[in-house]
C-alpha cells in the first residue's frame, strides 16, 4: 500500500472517516476463442478435470463459451508427476474446490488470458453520501477491494462521491481530493485517500 504520510495535510484533523468496500459480484469473463462461434468470452464451470497418465498428471480448469455453451479448457498442470504436487492441492482439484475456481479464474491473466472485469463490482459506501461542498470538513476514506479487480481510480471517486468526472478532477488538481495514485491509474488493491477542508 502507498504511503500517505505525504498527502497529509498539517494541521488536519481527520476524525471523520469513510469506508468504501468494492463488493464481488461475479468473476471476471475469460478472454478466449471459442470453436464453434464468433464468441471470445468465457465463464468458469466451476469444475476441473483431472487426467492421470501413470505417474504424470494434467489437470484444466473448464470454461463454458457464454454464446453457445461449449466447453474448453485452460491448462493449470501439464504433465506434472504426481509426487510434485501437495495431495491437499490435488484433492482440491478433484473436489472442484470453489475457493481454488475462484483463485484460479481471477488469474487467468497470468496463463495469457485477458479478462473482462466489466459487471464483477459494485461499491458500497458508508451511506449517505458525503456532501464535499455544504460539508466541507476533512475526511479520510478507506477503500477495501474484496475481489482484485482493476478500476480506474476516476470512476471510484465519481461513484462513491456521486460527482461528476470534471467536478472530481478539479478537486484533485486543486489539492482538495489527494491521492497516493493518479486520477487515471488504476486500482486493485486497498488504499487510503484524503479530502481536505475547503479553503473557500
Amino acid at each position: 500500500m502507498s504511503d500517505l504520510r505525504s498527502t497529509r495535510v498539517s494541521g488536519a484533523d481527520f476524525d471523520r472517516k469513510a469506508l468504501w468496500v468494492v463488493r464481488e459480484l461475479g468473476l471476471p469473463a475469460i478472454g478466449k476463442a471459442c470453436a464453434s462461434c464468433r464468441s471470445t468470452r468465457h465463464r468458469p464451470t466451476g469444475k476441473f478435470r483431472v487426467n492421470a497418465s501413470g505417474k504424470l498428471l494434467d489437470v484444466w480448469l473448464l470454461i463454458r463459451c457464454e454464446l453457445c455453451g461449449r466447453t474448453s479448457k485452460i491448462p493449470v498442470h501439464e504433465r506434472v508427476h504426481v509426487q510434485a504436487l501437495e495431495h491437499e492441492r490435488l484433492l482440491k482439484f478433484e473436489n472442484n474446490d470453489p475457493a481454488m475456481v475462484r483463485h484460479l479464474a481471477m488469474n487467468a491473466a497470468l496463463a495469457g488470458y485477458q479478462l473482462d472485469w466489466s459487471g464483477t463490482w459494485e461499491l458500497e459506501t458508508d451511506m449517505p453520501f458525503y456532501d464535499l461542498k455544504s460539508d466541507p470538513a476533512p475526511l479520510e476514506v478507506f477503500v477495501r477491494f474484496e475481489l482484485p479487480a482493476p478500476i480506474r481510480v476516476e470512476k471510484l471517486l465519481t461513484t462513491g462521491f456521486g460527482l461528476s468526472r470534471s467536478t472530481v478532477r478539479d478537486m484533485v488538481d486543486s489539492g482538495r481530493i489527494r491521492l497516493p495514485m493518479a486520477i487515471d491509474a488504476k486500482a486493485r488493491e486497498d488504499f487510503t485517500f484524503l479530502v481536505t477542508a475547503d479553503d473557500g
